[in-house]
């Protein structure tokens, strides 16, 4: 097996940092981003410079599209890209603050759109690659409290 190298966002926790992980232990590069960069330091330690990490909040396009650009000068070749970074809303719509909504919807769904918008044009002068969005069953059923978290999955259903 070939080793790969991946871009992904959302890496300090949950299943972006299971998953990272997991691709370290294996033997593949990561460009791992998070909002808080000592959230990487421990695995900077053990895995050195198969890890190249930065600071990115995806609701920032301008320095997505620096950290996306920087990534791929580093790195010379991404062949994955894991849009992962989001999170979860619980409220009713009418219970949610106008910033709860716009922060929800930046974060998940416009975020999203706009890491596959800068990572596009370096794989195709690449001549390829793979974007994996990760969604949840929020962008295929509907739950009480959760109308804005299932209104971003739903967009990134639509959008891919």
């Amino acid at each position: 097996m070939t080793n790969k190298t991946w871009f992904i966002t959302g890496t300090s926790s949950g299943f972006g940092r299971q998953l990272t992980e997991q691709l370290l232990a294996r033997g593949d590069s990561v460009a791992a981003t998070v909002r808080n960069a000592a959230a990487m330091d421990s695995l900077a330690a053990k895995y050195g410079s198969l890890l190249w990490h930065t600071e990115l909040d995806v609701t920032d396009t301008t320095r997505m599209r620096e950290v996306v650009k920087q990534a791929f000068a580093d790195l010379g070749h991404i062949d994955v890209v894991v849009s992962n970074a989001g999170y979860g809303l619980l409220g009713a719509a009418e219970e949610v603050s106008d910033d709860q909504i716009d922060r929800q919807i930046a974060t998940n769904l416009t975020g999203s759109i706009q890491l596959a918008r800068a990572v596009i044009p370096h794989l195709r002068a690449q001549g390829g690659g793979r974007i994996i969005q990760l969604s949840s069953m929020g962008g295929q059923i509907a739950l009480p409290a959760l109308s804005l978290y299932h209104a971003t999955k739903w967009g990134i259903e639509g959008f891919w």
